[in-house]
């Protein structure tokens, strides 16, 4: 593994980890961060099942439902990174319980929400809530696990609780009489989980010094909101002025943030580590997997309600198939560590989800869901092995006083393929001319391209002798 100096990544020498309050206590840090990482997770992936019922009770059309998905991986994207810092800086206990905390009342005022601007908000809301959250948990489990080997089991666990929370996000979302009780229930879920943490959790910090980089997170969150606008409106036409100008404006904000970083002193993410290709297989890694996987399987399931008249319940059992093979597997997948490098299980998973997902093709129209069995098995295992690679690449590609800095890196690639790639989901799915079904398949394709690029590209950037 590539080995950074201190100056490299934080700027300043000699700040080193410190531990704020008493010893921390492994297995109650692990299970804590675990459960409020799929409390997380769990409201991401609720509206995957009930989009059609969410946009009928605000009145949503067509062209503005994919606001409703990306609400919260805007948010988390947007945040992530400054996120890290914050819980590297200013600790990451007092972080992650401000932020499950957060998530838990953003949560339960999305389910009081009567039109689909203020839905969006607080989805954003309880994105930002959970990138406070999920950017501190890693660091706090690094803290909590100091050894090589604790540190792969944890992160194994943590990591399978990626996809134990986006198993049960559908499941409970659609076992809900309604999708607003499906919110209050999940946010009453993560109030309780911060309650635990107070008295649980030990404190920890690696500060760096200076103020938070406000600038940045401002730039880099406008060039998201520009970027996603544009994938949204290109549904009605790619070439169109408005297109083309918010592209335009995402590219120049994208170098305004490069400008900020530069010549910040205590910047969100040091450009430096883009050279170094541990850091940049891990980022691939994630940007790849929201973009592949995330993008597709959000919006998958209202296009099997549209299109099989599957009920909310029904498209949930179906996707948890995929979800809870998912979650075994990268339970599971620890004992590949020492045996299979990060980077070859990312390519692996890539090329699993590639092949399920063209396994798919043709099921929708053909109207049988039993045909989507095999393909959802097959992603399933590619989804875990890339859940269980990702946080274990992420924290080895930067120093452990970093942890919470190299997740959040990770995690904001990932999320920022997410938004991209629901908005180029439901732009390719519903714009083809002959339905929905051949949309959807012509989406797939796409989505098996993206993940058969992906596996390409980590194995490339390989670390060199």
């Amino acid at each position: 593994m590539t080995r950074f100096s201190e100056r490299t990544l934080a700027g300043v020498p000699g700040k080193h980890e410190v531990t704020v309050a008493g010893a921390a206590h492994p297995r109650a840090t692990l299970a804590l961060t675990s459960a409020a990482t799929a409390v997380a997770l769990m409201t991401y992936t609720a509206p995957m099942v009930t989009l059609p019922d969410i946009a009928a009770a605000l009145h949503t059309p067509l062209s503005a439902q994919a606001w409703l998905l990306n609400g919260t991986p805007l948010g988390l994207a947007a945040l992530l990174l400054v996120a890290g810092s914050l819980a590297d800086d200013y600790g990451r206990r007092r972080i992650f319980l401000a932020g499950t905390f957060a998530l838990g009342i953003t949560t339960a005022l999305s389910a009081l929400t009567s039109s689909t601007l203020l839905f969006t908000l607080t989805r954003i809301a309880q994105g930002a809530a959970s990138a406070a959250l999920l950017a501190s948990s890693l660091g706090l489990i690094v803290h909590a696990f100091p050894t090589p080997r604790g540190r792969l089991h944890a992160t194994g666990v943590w990591g399978a609780f990626v996809s134990g929370g986006i198993a049960l996000g559908p499941l409970v979302a659609g076992a809900m009489p309604d999708w607003r009780v499906a919110y209050g229930v999940l946010g009453a879920a993560a109030i309780v989980v911060a309650a635990l943490g107070v008295r649980t959790l030990s404190e920890s910090r690696a500060p760096r010094g200076g103020r938070p980089d406000l600038a940045g997170a401002v730039t880099f969150g406008l060039a998201l909101v520009a970027l996603v606008a544009a994938l949204t409106l290109g549904r009605d036409g790619w070439l169109r002025a408005p297109v083309g100008l918010l592209l335009l404006a995402a590219v120049l904000l994208v170098g305004v943030f490069a400008l900020v970083e530069r010549r910040g002193a205590t910047p969100m993410i040091d450009l430096g580590l883009l050279r170094h290709r541990p850091f940049l297989a891990s980022s691939a890694g994630g940007l790849f997997t929201g973009l592949a996987v995330i993008g597709l399987f959000s919006f998958l399931p209202a296009l099997l309600q549209k299109t099989l008249g599957l009920s909310a319940m029904d498209t949930a059992w179906l996707f948890l198939l995929w979800s809870g093979l998912s979650f075994a597997v990268a339970l599971q997948a620890r004992r590949l560590a020492g045996r299979v490098p990060p980077r070859h299980q990312l390519a692996l998973g890539f090329l699993l989800h590639a092949a399920g997902v063209l396994t798919m093709l043709g099921a929708l129209d053909s109207g049988s869901w039993p045909r989507l069995l095999p393909g959802l098995v097959i992603a399933g295992v590619g989804s875990g092995l890339l859940n269980a690679a990702l946080p274990l690449l992420s924290v080895e590609s930067v120093p452990a006083a970093r942890a919470a800095m190299g997740s959040g890196a990770q995690q904001t690639f990932r999320y920022i393929g997410s938004c991209a790639g629901v908005a180029l989901t439901i732009a390719i799915a519903t714009s083809a001319g002959s339905g929905p079904a051949h949309g959807a398949d012509i989406a797939m394709v796409v989505s098996a391209a993206l993940a058969v690029l992906a596996a390409v590209s980590v194995v490339v950037l390989r670390e060199r002798a």
